[in-house]
């Protein structure tokens, strides 16, 4: 007991300092003057509830609506999944990600959902699932065209973002990832930053070359946090995306082009290297970037030179296949890849 007991206790004491760094992080860079939504003619509106009445959490079941008011609407959409290793932050630590796409034309929909281990798995992805389907039902009158809609996010939000991918491109037995199937909405591209995509096998990374025991823990810690029990049953995939697309789904709908960056010094590295030859056996276009020297959600950094080339990477594919001739191409691929 004593041992199991210390162990919660240091993993207590990393997710309180992680939390306290990110939002100690956050909260000094709304300080900057160039962080104000209307320098950059954006407009934001907050807490928007996308799931009440009964099993609402209302601490978590918010979402902010970023717009670019200086463009002209209806604005393609970029869905934000922020990451926390299933267990921290929130859409407030993650406003830089809504504020920068919003600063080049895209309406940005960025949500909080339930945290480990207070709500462990399948919370996280139900809540997205139900945030999708409030986007859809909710999205034209504020301004979005849904028919160009982007999923992001990093870390626990990437593999996020992937599953509700797959639960939008296959249909499942899930009720809440069958509602998201049935809203018709499909993401036109998604893109998973430096993912966590495979939760149930938290050792694997350690067994590939070795690391600091503090990140080996925490990467223990959010599998054992998010997790809790050994059997989901087929609900597993949508913990551990990776594994559902290296076996080749049979999918109902085409999956989307995905951008899939990563720094190389990130311990999560061989994750997006997997994604990669998945969708590339999949016949899914992916565009995997690896930026020498990056660590852990290095894209945050904005100060940092491979943190700019990522963020321009990742607008670039967003033009090429959210720009207004890209409805086209998505359907003439769709009609290709269905053939």
């Amino acid at each position: 007991m004593a041992p199991r007991f210390a162990q919660r206790l240091v993993s207590a004491w990393r997710a309180h300092g992680a939390e306290t760094f990110f939002r100690a992080l956050s909260f000094a860079a709304r300080l900057h003057p160039s962080s104000r939504p209307e320098a950059h003619g954006v407009e934001v509106v907050r807490d928007l509830p996308y799931q009440v009445g009964r099993g609402s959490h209302a601490e978590f079941h918010r979402l902010d609506v970023y717009k670019p008011i200086a463009r002209p609407g209806p604005w393609p959409v970029v869905f934000y999944v922020h990451g926390g290793g299933f267990h921290l932050l929130s859409k407030d630590t993650h406003w830089l990600m809504g504020l920068t796409f919003a600063r080049f034309g895209y309406l940005v929909v960025n949500i909080s959902y339930r945290l480990a281990p207070r709500h462990p798995f399948p919370a996280a992805i139900e809540d997205v699932c139900a945030a999708w389907a409030w986007l859809a039902e909710n999205g034209k009158a504020l301004g979005a065209d849904l028919d160009r809609v982007a999923v992001a996010g990093e870390s626990a939000g990437g593999n996020l973002i992937t599953a509700l991918a797959l639960a939008t491109s296959q249909r499942r037995p899930e009720p809440w990832a069958a509602a998201a199937w049935d809203t018709g909405l499909v993401p036109r591209a998604a893109l998973p930053f430096c993912a966590l995509l495979e939760v149930s096998r938290p050792e694997r990374f350690a067994e590939r070359r070795p690391m600091p025991r503090w990140i080996n823990g925490m990467i223990q810690d959010i599998s054992a946090s998010y997790l809790q029990q050994d059997d989901h049953g087929a609900t597993i995939d949508l913990a551990d995306p990776l594994v559902a697309l290296e076996r080749g789904p049979r999918l109902d709908r085409p999956l989307p082009p995905f951008f899939a960056p990563v720094g190389t010094r990130d311990p999560l590295l061989d994750d997006t290297r997997r994604l990669a030859r998945a969708l590339a056996a999949l016949d899914v276009p992916c565009e995997a970037r690896y930026y020498p020297g990056g660590i852990h959600a290095f894209h945050a950094l904005v100060w940092d030179p491979a943190a700019r080339r990522c963020w321009r990477d990742a607008l670039a594919f967003l033009d090429r296949h959210l720009r207004p001739g890209a409805r086209a191409h998505a359907r003439t691929l769709t009609a290709q890849r269905a053939g």
